[in-house]
């Protein structure tokens, strides 16, 4: 329900805008484009959506936080791909009225893993991404981008390769011991607590905990440590107000604003 509120605001608040506003926003604030990066050596095939934004502006991660607008992703038009799989760099967090939102300011090169029906031929990358951007205001926006992807660019390339290495760490190789999960029923849901033995960080810590089923909405988790581990508590809830079957093995959990951004996949009870 907050996440509804806080989506319907920012309509309001792209309907009230001006009409000079909102020809910036479209023709001065985004410029997009699809890098055509190189074929893999198992077949598949490394691009990237690249978005370049305006001075002060911001795009959003896969999940936004309470205050964000989602992106989505229309791959139509494209040839000889059976697969797209965006690979997430690490993102930031950002505050703005005391609301937290979870993205990227002033440009987000996304790495995508194309899968191929034929891994010896040429394919082609084509579709709509629908984004949320935000300076003062938040709106969305949606770019068309298209590129050919040739079987013998066998080339890296490099800035795809920088974003590739800012993707966030397992939670092995960022010295996770283990991870916790606690369930207790709550108003409207249920109270999820987890508790991640890891390395001490900055104190700074934030966590965004996302689970496989689009019915179900984590809040903002509040993050701090005690006794040693990193602990999140939220609520989590069913969006038609129902039942919650809550499949721990399959949360997924990032720490962000720490030592290094870690990703971290299920928990014990």
């Amino acid at each position: 329900m907050t996440r509804l509120l806080t989506l319907f605001a920012m309509l309001l608040s792209l309907a009230a805008m001006t009409a000079p506003a909102r020809a910036e926003s479209y023709d001065n604030v985004v410029q997009a484009e699809l890098r055509p990066g190189w074929r893999l050596p198992n077949g598949d095939h490394m691009a990237a959506l690249h978005l370049r934004l305006a001075p002060g502006w911001k795009t959003y991660w896969r999940s936004p936080g309470e205050a964000g607008i989602p992106p989505e992703f229309q791959w139509r038009g494209t040839r000889n791909t059976r697969a797209i799989t965006p690979q997430w760099p690490a993102p930031v967090v950002f505050w703005q009225s005391g609301m937290r939102s979870i993205g990227y300011k002033g440009e987000l090169v996304l790495p995508l893993r194309v899968s191929l029906k034929d891994a010896r031929g040429d394919a082609r990358l084509s579709g709509v991404v629908d984004i949320g951007i935000c300076k003062d205001v938040c709106m969305p926006h949606r770019v068309r981008v298209s590129v050919d992807l040739p079987a013998k660019a066998t080339r890296p390339d490099p800035v795809i390769a920088a974003a590739l290495a800012n993707l966030p760490f397992p939670g092995a190789e960022a010295g996770v011991r283990g991870v916790s999960c606690r369930i207790a029923p709550a108003k409207k849901g249920v109270g999820l607590e987890v508790a991640i033995d890891m390395p001490r960080g900055t104190g700074r810590e934030e966590t965004v905990i996302e689970t496989p089923d689009p019915a179900l909405w984590v809040a903002d988790p509040d993050t701090g440590w005690s006794g040693g581990r990193l602990v999140a508590r939220t609520t989590v809830r069913h969006a038609s107000g129902g039942a919650i079957a809550l499949d721990r093995s399959a949360l997924r959990i990032t720490v962000l604003g720490g030592s290094m951004p870690v990703e971290i996949k299920g928990c014990t009870g």
